[in-house]
């Protein structure tokens, strides 16, 4: 019997805090777009290999580390090349860390070479395409999946499926409610509902456990082929992230009328690092390469982004600055913060 082609894995949140967290001086990241496929194409493998003699070329100057850093990154990279491909991958290297990381979403190809990872990417896909689950219902039987882009897969560990086994169809769904409670305990992430509105309805009057709900696809889809699933789920999840846009926006509003707002980059970088941050809004397009002041804290413009001085990107380090204070992230769409410098930042 012929096995499945294998699948990329995407990043979980706690990978991506993990990455986030590491320093060392160089930190070696290659990004590139990629094509879905169990064995990544060779076209793929070439732009990866360019990518990675460039970043040979910048850590030449860096004597032994730099030596030991290239030959680690080769190695890493040919790992990369035997697995399989979403529309992303990232590789990420420095003294201790030899890393590959899958993505559902295509990134702009680049070389960066920083005190820290470039993990912008990798947050863009936790708020872009992020884990959620699916509960499949009839008034008899229900299964679970959990999802990622367009990937869904029944979790590695859950109760489900159930099965009503003679029980009333209420019982039934209080004990599938019960079932599901305890799997988001373990594994909280948004709901999405799918089933006949008859018994949607009659769930979400019982369910005690809706928190975080995207929404619900009517129809008597439990047998559904996954193909024929996934573009009606990821409709619903699409507008519920679109929500969170929404609301990140009008908390800034809110912000805004107590003084609790600062906008654009340099103010920004300053408040993450010496004020209590809450919520950092920033453009997926925006970035920002600087040169940082002695004590850290003002910032540069630079065009000459390969330099060792420049940091490639200052807004992937705002990123991680307020996540590793107790803030959250938004990424909104360009044009969002016109006029406001393309990101924002509400303290407490």
């Amino acid at each position: 019997m012929t096995g499945a082609p294998p699948r990329a894995d995407w990043p979980t949140p706690e990978q991506v805090l993990l990455l986030q967290s590491v320093r060392a001086d160089p930190c070696v990241s290659l990004l590139a777009s990629t094509r879905p496929a169990p064995r990544m194409t060779e076209a793929d493998a070439a732009t990866l290999e360019r990518l990675a003699a460039d970043a040979t070329v910048r850590l030449a100057g860096d004597g032994r580390v730099g030596s030991d850093l290239a030959g680690a990154l080769a190695e890493t990279v040919a790992r990369a090349r035997s697995g399989p491909t979403g529309r992303g991958i990232a590789v990420f290297v420095n003294p201790v860390v030899r890393e590959v990381v899958r993505l559902p979403v295509p990134v702009t190809d680049r070389v960066v070479v920083d005190p820290t990872f470039a993990t912008r990417d990798l947050v863009r896909t936790l708020h872009r395409t992020p884990r959620h689950l699916v509960l499949l219902l009839s008034d008899r039987e229900a299964r679970l999946l959990e999802g990622v882009a367009e990937d869904l897969r029944p979790p590695p560990r859950s109760p489900f499926p159930l099965v009503a086994d003679g029980v009333s169809r209420d019982a039934f769904l209080r004990r599938v409610d019960q079932a599901l409670a305890t799997h988001r305990r373990l594994h909280p992430a948004p709901l999405v509902l799918v089933g006949a509105e008859r018994t949607v309805t009659r769930f979400r009057r019982l369910s005690r456990d809706l928190d975080r709900l995207a929404g619900t696809v009517t129809g008597s889809l439990l047998r559904a082929p996954l193909p024929d699933l996934v573009p009606r789920e990821r409709e619903v999840l699409d507008a519920y992230l679109l929500s969170r846009q929404d609301e990140a926006l009008a908390l800034l509003d809110r912000r805004r009328s107590r003084a609790a707002v600062v906008e654009g980059i340099d103010a920004v970088w300053l408040a993450a690092r010496c004020e209590r941050p809450e919520m950092l809004a920033v453009e997926e397009g925006f970035t920002y390469p600087a040169r940082l002041s002695a004590d850290g804290d003002f910032l540069t413009p630079a065009a000459d982004v390969d330099h060792p001085d420049v940091v490639d990107d200052l807004v992937d380090e705002v990123i991680e600055t307020v996540l590793l204070r107790g803030g959250w992230v938004a990424l909104v769409t360009d044009g969002a913060l016109a006029g406001r410098g393309r990101v924002a930042l509400t303290v407490r």
